[in-house]
Order: C-alpha cells, then sequence, then structure tokens
C-alpha cells in the first residue's frame, strides 16, 4: 500500500472528513450540554487541512494566550490530536461545572485546570467516537496533557509531534452557541499508515 498525504485527498475524501467533523461536533454538544445540564447548540463546523507548521496562527494571534488540552491516539490507529479553547469560553465551561462566578482574567488554579482537562478529554472522546463509528476502528485516547500559554508555543507542540506522521493535519472550528459563544478547535492527524486505514475502512479505494 502506498504512502498517502493529505495532498491526495480529493473532494470525496474532503466530504467524509466533513461529515467526521460535523458528527463529531454535534456529539461534543450533547456531551457538554449533559456534563453542564444545559440546552446548548451548535453551528456547522468550519473543516480545514493545513500545513502543520501554519498552526500557530489557526486560531488567532499567536500571542493570545489559549487553552490547550493535548492526546494521543492509539490502538487501530496511531496520530495525534488537540482540543483548544480561548480564555473566555474556558473560563465560561469552567465557571458553570463548578458553579463559580470568576472572572475571565482570573488564572485557573490546580482544580480547574483539572476541570478543563475533564471538559478536553469528554469533547475529544466525541470525536473520536465519531471517527469510530463511521469506520469500526478501535481508538483510543492517552491521558490528556493540558497547557495554558499562548497559541505559538501550545501549538508548536504538536506541530512537531504531527510533523512525525505527515505534513498537514485537519483542523475543524466550532461554534458552541449558550449564554456566550464558545469557540472551540479540533486538530487531529492520523499517522499516515492509520490515515489509510481510516480510508479503507470507509470503503474508499487507494
Amino acid at each position: 500500500m502506498g504512502k498517502m498525504t493529505l495532498e491526495d485527498v480529493n473532494s470525496m475524501y474532503f466530504d467524509v472528513l466533513k461529515e467526521l467533523g460535523n458528527i463529531g461536533a454535534g456529539n461534543a454538544v450533547s456531551a457538554i450540554a449533559n456534563m453542564l445540564g444545559m440546552m446548548i447548540d451548535m453551528n456547522v463546523p468550519s473543516i480545514r487541512m493545513m500545513e502543520a507548521s501554519k498552526l500557530g496562527t489557526a486560531v488567532g494571534a499567536e500571542d493570545e494566550t489559549i487553552v490547550g488540552i493535548f492526546l494521543e491516539v492509539c490502538d487501530d490507529i496511531e496520530g495525534s490530536m488537540m482540543f483548544l479553547l480561548d480564555i473566555p469560553s474556558a473560563r465560561y465551561l469552567v465557571n458553570k461545572l463548578m458553579m463559580s462566578d470568576a472572572t475571565a482574567d482570573k488564572p485557573f488554579d490546580e482544580m480547574e485546570l483539572s476541570a478543563l482537562k475533564e471538559i478536553g478529554n469528554i469533547i475529544a472522546g466525541s470525536y473520536l467516537s465519531a471517527l469510530s463509528s463511521l469506520t469500526n476502528l478501535v481508538i483510543a485516547p492517552s491521558v490528556p496533557y493540558i497547557a495554558v500559554d499562548m497559541a505559538a508555543s501550545i501549538l508548536s507542540v504538536p506541530a512537531i509531534q504531527f510533523g512525525q506522521f505527515g505534513d498537514n493535519a485537519l483542523l475543524i472550528q466550532t461554534e458552541i452557541c449558550a449564554e456566550v459563544a464558545i469557540n472551540g478547535y479540533f486538530i487531529l492527524m492520523p499517522e499516515q499508515d492509520s490515515y489509510e486505514k481510516i480510508l479503507t475502512s470507509l470503503g474508499i479505494s487507494l
């Protein structure tokens, strides 16, 4: 089986990736709604493929402080994934979950970071569940890592990590509509052989 990168993906493949984004985002919104005990909605996700080296500018200014939750993916496929939130969105979710009214500029304490890690884990799991359902592959996430730092600093890590697997990443931007707009970014990059497994399992000839 020949090596394949995202440059080789045509419109049919991209439609599959869009479906993954739509299902994953829907699962994530349902999970957040259940977790927070409230009704929320979402806008249609924006889905792009982009060079891993340009991820630093994917979510806004490189010097903007964001929250990043990073996981590795294993079992039938291997790769890396990350969920990103801007600070106001992260603070809103933590306040709702912990029934707090802390201001957006208050640094996250250890308990709040743990809550954010769990939120990211649930959301990332929603996307992996969507991918697993579409492909019938067994896909498991590692223990998540969390960082609160400038976007350029956080995204330099997956850019290096993703660089081991391929040149491009799948970027899914989702706006969740609650009392405030929650802006989240999901980045997925399967290892190249795993990408071929995904497409083959979907009945797409390579």
